[in-house]
């Protein structure tokens, strides 16, 4: 597996610059880090008393990364995961906070594991994911990416704004989608006709 340092510069170039999307709900955004994370680190940049927009701006990639290793890593206990697990989780846990984990606890529950969903990665979970893993050792990672895929289509659904993030303005996969499927083997990527069957009824 890749060292973790080398996957959160990874999160860090594949979520890019500095964004304040209105149809974003976690506003004010560089390399992944929310407005919101910085406040609740009490992370404030310029040093004025106050965390804002501009302290986002002045977020430079060390601090970022370093962010994410510790607060995304480590604190949630991803690190306690089989490591073909953990990118995937990582990546979406920068994404999508706790509903990473709840993914996950999720798909455990429909592979015959009693776990709560709570997405807490505590003795329950680590010891869910270990039976699976030793059960389905190379299919395991597969299916997580294929359910945090099924997770972003369903927010989709759910929340029209959010759809311009799966389903490109041509009709094609858009950055979630993409994104997810980066930790998904080949053969496991819907095809295009799939993709756009799936997203038909957002017409």
């Amino acid at each position: 597996m890749k060292d973790i340092q080398t996957i959160a510069r990874e999160i860090i170039a594949r979520e890019g610059g500095y964004v304040n999307d209105p149809d974003d709900p976690g506003g004010a955004t560089k390399y992944g880090v929310t407005l919101e994370t910085l406040r609740r680190l009490g992370v404030d940049l310029d040093g004025d008393g106050k965390i804002t927009a501009e302290d986002v701006k002045r977020l430079d990639r060390g601090r970022a990364e370093k962010i994410f290793v510790d607060h995304y890593f480590r604190a949630p206990r991803i690190d306690a995961l089989p490591e073909p697990l953990q990118p995937s989780v990582f990546d979406m846990y920068v994404n999508a906070g706790t509903n990473a984990v709840k993914v996950l606890q999720r798909l455990l529950g429909q592979m015959g594991e009693a776990v709560a969903v709570d997405g807490v990665i505590g003795p329950q979970t680590v010891a869910a994911v270990a039976r699976v893993a030793g059960r389905a050792p190379d299919l395991l990672a597969d299916a997580y990416g294929i359910e945090r895929r099924n997770y972003y289509y369903a927010l989709a659904d759910r929340r029209p704004a959010s759809r311009k993030y799966a389903r490109r303005r041509d009709g094609g996969k858009g950055g979630w989608i993409v994104r997810a499927e980066e930790f998904i083997s080949p053969r496991f990527h819907l095809t295009e006709a799939q993709h756009r069957a799936r997203v038909a009824a957002w017409a």
